[in-house]
Formats: structure tokens, C-alpha cells, sequence
């Protein structure tokens, strides 16, 4: 009894300070489940594991008849098989997310540890972050204590150190994650998730785990609160599945389970998934079954529920998990499909003036390709990096006008501004052999009154304008 009543007094400590609880930023945030685990052999020098399965069937060396590499997955993306440390990459997702109508990342975390790829994993969630922030998107982790289970079972640590180990990583989390401004909070408190618990089964564990943070986080386990938590999430229920098959009753029976009992605790989660369509089977592992897609719809119709309900977040799962097929990052196959869903459904039910659409989702990946053939280039990197401070910031007309210049191989005028007696214009787009301005009175005969030397930094035209009988035209070159 007496343990139970110190347990007791651990989690109303943790729970104090809450009140009525606060979200950062949209009135109900849309989080994106990432995984940070991709190793691609064009950027690392080798190929990871998400990519192959472990199986010599599934080379990414080696290429199919339609000119895609050979990977272990039912889906392929729209820029191939990539490293999750790759900044182009990087830079490629945030921006889809941002114009996607996405407002964060929840990272699929294995610990900092150097053990197996622990520590790869690590290094590339430090790196997402960092572009989910450069971005202006919030950032949260889901911690993976299934890792403390292998490291027990492995002699990597005694099973007497497990929770010394779990703290070890928390205080990790304190200083290197949660201490950022751009890291999801709940009433002041780091958003931190666990995929289940798998190894840590009590709420003694956990509060001995939090014990040594001192700003305890903002719970939430799957499927089932733990008294240390203040909710839980859900997840593709595959479990349910019959005959390999989860049936549309089978999935909105969870769900509706799910928001029954998270009726009676302080927050959830509400999760929302475009389909399951795993490669394990084809890897030579057990299948956890098919969750069909239907054209859209179970994204659609699971989005919409997690955004109605009484959830403080929405959690799509997943943004790229390709081993499970659950991915809404843009496809091959899918294309920007699924990203077209979330922004809808923003714009219908958490953001009525939502500006973007589909069609500006492609700018994205245009400004991956230029990274991929100019990105060696000082000049015209830094014009890509121009490009994407004014997509984030909402410019995409100045962006759009930028890119094509690059595309083109010409440089192009925008940002035009007038006062009283002067004019003044940006001139970007591709800059490599510098660029001139030319003026003309009869758009006949032309006269360079300006020249600039390719250069990294922004280049500003300011021209008087005060009254003149004779017309004058200006033109880049």
C-alpha cells in the first residue's frame, strides 16, 4: 500500500502545472509520424536496412525494367530511395510538409546510443529537426524503449540498469531536444510519445524514468494511458486483421473503442493513416496484413475523424515508413495525392484561409532537383536558399518566378517596389555568369546602365523614377 501511495503522489506531481491544457500554434496541430532510419549508398556509401529488408532479393544497385531501383518496399518516392541525413532531402520534406498543411514532426527515436543503429538514427532525427525548425515546424519524439529490451536481451546492459539506462536518455532529450524553441509543448511541458510500451509496463518505471527531468513531459502511450501519461495515441490496428484483410468495420470498431476510453482522460492523440501494405512477406517475414487505400478515402475519412473528435494533436501515420506502405509522402505511384487530402481537410476544419493547394507541392521537388544539379554552385545555391526562405514565408509567387529562372538558365526580376520617385527589384534566378540591367526609351535600342558579378548575396536594382517626358524600359540580361 505504501508503495502504491508514493507511486500516486509521483504522478500528480508529474500532472501538476497542467490545468487546462494549451496547444502550441493551430487550434489543433497536424503532426506527421517520420522515420528517421533511411541510409542510402549515393550519400553514405552503403545501403541501410529499411531500404533491403535484410534480403540479397532486394539490391537498390540494381535496377527494374522501368528504372527503378530494386527496394524493398510496395511504394517508391518521388525522388528514389534517399538518405535521411541528406540536407537536399531535408530541405525537399520540410517544404512539403509546410505547404502540405502540415505544422510538425513526431521522429521515431531509438535512443543516442553508438549500439546497432542507434546512433545513425540519432544523428538524423538531430538533422530533421534542425530543418523542421529552419521551416518553422514543431518538432516531437517518440520514444522506442523496445531498444532497451534488445540492449537487456543482447548483455548490452543488466535488466537491474534498465530504468538508470531509459534515464539516461531522457536527460539526453532534456538537453538536446526539448531545450529548443521549436519543440512541441502542451501547456509548457516537451510532447513526448512511446511507441507502446514494450519493455517498461509500469507506472513506477515511468516515474522513476521521469524523475530526473525537470520539466516532466506531456505523455502518451499507445492505445492505453499509463497513470504517468496524460493520454494515449492510436495505430493502425493490423491486429484486427482476418485472413490477412482488416475490414472497414474491424478499423472504425477500434476507433470507436478508442475515443471511448480516451473520453475520460486529460488528452489523446487521434492518429489518421492513408492504408497498410507492408513488404514483409515479400522479405521473407511475416506479413501484419492490408489495410486497403481505397483511393484516398481511408486517409480521408480516419483525418476527418482525428480531426473532429476531442484529440488536443493528429498524428498521420505515417510520412514515410515504407517498410509498412503507410507513407503520404509523395510516390510514384500515389503521387501528391495524399498531401492534397491534408490540405483540404486543414483548410475545411482547422485553417478556412489555408492558401496552398496541390500545385504548389511540385516546387518542392523542382527545388530538390536544382539542389541535386547546382548545389556545388556558390552563386545559385545561395539563390536556392533564397528560394526556400520565401516558399516557407508563404512568397510563392517571388519563389516561382526565382526557380524558373534557375530552370531556365536566365535571370529573372521580382519583388518589384515603388515609391514616390524610385522603383526597385530583386533580380534572382540563375545568376552564375552575374547578370546586367539594361534600359531602353524605344524597346529597340538598349543600354546596360547597371552590371553584377555572379555573387552570393541578394541582388537589389533601385532606379529614380521622378517624372520624365520619355518613357523608359528596363530589362535583365
Amino acid at each position: 500500500m505504501k508503495s502504491r501511495f508514493l507511486v500516486a503522489l509521483a504522478v500528480a506531481g508529474l500532472l501538476q502545472g497542467f490545468g487546462a491544457l494549451r496547444v502550441q500554434g493551430a487550434a489543433k496541430p497536424i503532426l506527421v509520424h517520420y522515420m528517421p532510419w533511411f541510409v542510402a549508398k549515393p550519400y553514405s556509401g552503403a545501403w541501410g536496412y529499411h531500404w533491403t529488408m535484410g534480403s540479397t532479393n532486394y539490391n537498390p544497385d540494381q535496377f527494374l525494367a522501368n528504372g527503378r531501383r530494386k527496394i524493398a518496399s510496395n511504394y517508391y518516392p518521388l525522388t528514389g530511395p534517399y538518405d535521411s541525413l541528406d540536407p537536399a532531402v531535408l530541405e525537399y520534406q520540410v517544404l512539403l510538409m509546410k505547404l502540405g498543411g502540415v505544422d510538425g514532426i513526431i521522429a521515431d527515436w531509438y535512443g543516442h546510443e553508438s549500439y546497432l543503429d542507434y546512433g545513425e538514427i540519432n544523428q538524423r532525427t538531430m538533422a530533421i529537426s534542425g530543418w523542421a525548425r529552419k521551416a518553422g515546424l514543431k518538432f516531437s519524439i517518440c520514444y522506442e524503449d523496445r531498444t532497451v529490451q534488445t540492449k537487456v536481451n543482447n548483455g548490452r546492459i543488466a535488466a537491474t540498469g534498465a530504468v538508470s539506462n531509459a534515464q539516461q536518455s531522457m536527460l539526453y532529450l532534456q538537453t538536446n531536444y526539448f531545450a529548443d524553441s521549436s519543440y512541441l509543448r502542451l501547456s509548457n511541458r516537451p510532447v513526448l510519445l512511446n511507441f507502446g510500451p514494450v519493455y517498461f509496463k509500469t507506472d513506477s518505471q515511468w516515474s522513476a524514468i521521469f524523475s530526473v527531468l525537470s520539466n516532466p513531459p506531456a505523455f502518451y502511450t499507445e492505445d492505453t494511458r499509463y497513470a504517468a501519461g496524460l493520454g494515449a495515441f492510436n495505430w493502425p490496428p493490423m491486429w484486427r486483421s482476418v485472413a490477412g484483410v482488416l475490414s472497414l468495420s474491424s478499423l472504425n470498431s477500434y476507433l470507436d473503442s478508442f475515443e471511448v476510453s480516451s473520453g475520460s482522460w486529460p488528452s489523446s492523440i487521434g492518429s489518421a493513416f492513408p492504408r497498410f501494405h507492408d513488404f514483409y512477406a515479400q522479405a521473407g517475414m511475416t506479413s501484419y496484413g492490408y489495410l486497403d487505400d481505397r483511393s484516398g478515402q481511408t486517409l480521408r475519412e480516419t483525418l476527418t475523424r482525428a480531426l473532429t473528435n476531442r484529440s488536443h494533436f493528429v498524428q498521420v501515420v505515417t510520412w514515410n515508413d515504407y517498410g509498412e506502405g503507410t507513407i503520404v509522402e509523395p510516390t510514384l505511384e500515389n503521387g501528391y495525392r495524399d498531401l492534397g487530402i491534408i490540405q483540404d481537410l486543414r483548410r475545411k476544419h482547422v485553417e478556412p484561409g489555408f492558401p496552398h493547394g496541390t500545385n504548389e507541392l511540385s516546387l518542392a521537388f523542382r527545388l530538390y532537383e536544382q539542389r541535386r544539379q547546382f548545389g556545388n554552385y556558390p552563386a545559385i545555391a545561395a539563390e536556392l536558399n533564397r528560394i526556400f526562405t520565401n516558399l516557407v514565408s508563404g512568397r510563392i509567387s517571388a519563389a516561382s518566378r526565382q526557380l524558373a529562372g534557375v530552370e531556365t538558365y536566365h535571370p529573372v526580376l521580382y519583388d518589384f517596389k515603388g515609391g514616390s520617385n524610385t522603383l526597385q527589384f530583386a533580380i534572382g534566378g540563375y545568376l552564375a555568369g552575374g547578370a546586367q540591367v539594361a534600359m531602353s526609351t524605344n524597346l529597340t535600342s538598349w543600354e546596360v546602365v547597371r552590371s553584377y558579378s555572379s555573387t552570393t548575396g541578394l541582388i537589389l536594382f533601385t532606379t529614380n523614377i521622378s517624372s520624365q517626358a520619355t518613357s523608359r524600359y528596363l530589362r535583365v540580361q
